[in-house]
């Protein structure tokens, strides 16, 4: 019997994001509310340059993986994937998603590639446990990660402030034998 393909989803596909990926991606860090979402730093926008840097830095890292959204059969960018900072040692890790433009949000393709990735991290890297980060205002991204089995391990009390008010950030983890007590 012939293993699934290992990148591959029911919707999307995780790729290395070349270097012709670099112009569609300052978009969305000009998108305040992509940023918001996406993590703790100003809402400040980055250009090819400054976004290039971090490519590289991703592509050299032996704990860092990268990955590029794409639509099946498609080479439509719908975000980036990326586990970072594995403790090979501990077998763990910290992932994180965005979904770029609008209206590829709320369609689905974030919950079938964080599937993909997960897939990836436990059979491929052989990862223990699979953690991540989400602001407490970010109800959409809450319940995906629920329902794909995160437990909720914590909070980081009043960890970020936008426009004058405190929110919590929220740590959420993953272990091999939950995800895999979950599948089908």
């Amino acid at each position: 019997m012939k293993p699934p393909n290992l990148l591959r989803g029911e919707r999307v596909r995780l790729t290395p994001p070349p270097a012709a990926d670099l112009p569609a991606i300052p978009r969305w860090w000009s998108d305040p509310d992509f940023l918001r979402l996406y993590n703790t730093a100003p809402a400040a926008p980055r250009n090819e340059d400054q976004l290039s840097r971090r490519f590289d830095f991703s592509h050299t890292s032996p704990d860092t993986f990268l990955f590029a959204i794409r639509l099946l059969g498609e080479e439509t960018l719908l975000g980036l994937l990326e586990f970072d900072g594995v403790d090979w040692s501990n077998r763990t890790t910290f992932v994180s998603i965005g979904i770029g433009a609008a209206e590829h949000r709320g369609q689905g393709y974030g919950a079938d590639a964080m599937r993909v990735g997960l897939r990836f991290a436990f059979h491929e890297l052989n990862l223990h446990r699979v953690c991540l980060t989400v602001f407490s205002y970010n109800a959409p991204a809450i319940a995906l990660y629920e329902r794909l089995g995160f437990v909720r391990e914590g909070v980081y009390r009043e960890h970020i402030e936008r426009d004058g008010q405190h929110f919590d950030m929220l740590l959420f983890g993953l272990l091999r034998r939950e995800w895999e007590g979950q599948r089908p």
